[in-house]
């Protein structure tokens, strides 16, 4: 088996249709079907179920994914430590984040590091905690931020504790003139992202007695602060979401303080790729320089 028909059934599996993964790898969406037929051939199982749409992994295909996406890794792996002992600089880095990260720690992290690895290729994939972890698991990204807990088998380092803050308009004034309690959040609705909507913000609401009947969803961070602006509910935001948003609002601590726990997670160090344990080791520096701590990298 060629190291082709891996990654075409990885990118069909990734996008879901024959004609998208030719386009990503710069084929025919004839030689995608031959290589995936062939593979399957070889195999002796079906690895896809085919339907007017675009098609989605068998169980067996499920099964062998993991597995399959491991072997490319591993071809990269050995490419970049080819490069390495030769003295060259070569390689690349998939990395998976939620909107916060993206906007404020990835672009001067990424800055610092092409400045002494200007040849290595990073791309970056934005999407929910429980995406980006599974995405590491499978292979399909080098480095995720997350956040705890993780249950996932993969290399965690924590790095930064997010307070969970309360969005008011800007006449709002808490029952205690400093922190959100119970009876601030008594009656008022919510608005706060979808994909939020676990881990320590539902923590946080479960609280403070707060019922799903009184959460309205938006669209982004953004989204969150014009809503509250106008008057329309209080938001829910972590600190780190709070760096770049600018509103005619009023940000307060909840009487019960609530963090949730923002971590980086790969595969274990024996499957990393040199420049993936180095951008690793720059973002545990990036953290305790900016916040004082991070954890270690294992």
């Amino acid at each position: 088996m060629t190291e082709f028909a891996y990654q075409a059934f990885s990118e069909v599996a990734r996008q879901k249709t024959f004609v998208a993964a030719a386009k990503t790898l710069n084929v025919t969406p004839s030689a995608i079907s031959h290589s995936i037929a062939s593979l399957e051939d070889e195999l002796d199982f079906p690895l896809f179920i085919r339907n007017r749409t675009g098609v989605s992994l068998t169980p067996d295909g499920e099964t062998v994914l993991p597995i399959v996406q491991e072997i490319l890794n591993t071809e990269i792996k050995l490419r970049e430590e080819a490069d390495r002992i030769k003295g060259l600089n070569s390689g690349r880095i998939r990395i998976g984040a939620f909107s916060s990260v993206c906007i404020n720690w990835l672009p001067e992290i990424i800055r610092t590091f092409k400045q002494d690895h200007p040849h290595i290729d990073i791309s970056i994939e934005q999407g929910n905690f429980n995406r980006v972890t599974e995405q590491v698991r499978l292979g399909r990204l080098d480095i995720g931020f997350s956040a705890l807990p993780i249950t996932e088998n993969l290399n965690v380092v924590p790095l930064y504790e997010d307070e969970i803050f309360c969005i008011a308009p800007s006449d709002f004034i808490p029952q205690n003139g400093a922190t959100i309690t119970k009876k601030d959040a008594k009656n008022e609705r919510f608005i706060l992202q979808q994909i939020d909507y676990d881990r320590e913000t539902k923590q946080t609401l479960d609280a403070y007695n707060v019922s799903g009947n009184s959460i309205q969803f938006s669209i982004d961070d953004a989204s969150i602060i014009a809503m509250v602006e106008s008057g329309l509910g209080l938001g829910v935001l972590p600190e780190l979401a709070l760096q770049n948003l600018t509103g005619n609002v009023k940000v307060y601590p909840f009487s019960q303080p609530f963090k949730r726990t923002i971590a980086v997670v790969t595969q274990s160090e024996e499957k990393q790729t040199p420049s993936t344990h180095a951008f690793l080791q720059l973002v545990q520096e990036w953290v305790e320089q900016h916040y004082g701590h991070a954890g270690s990298v294992n």
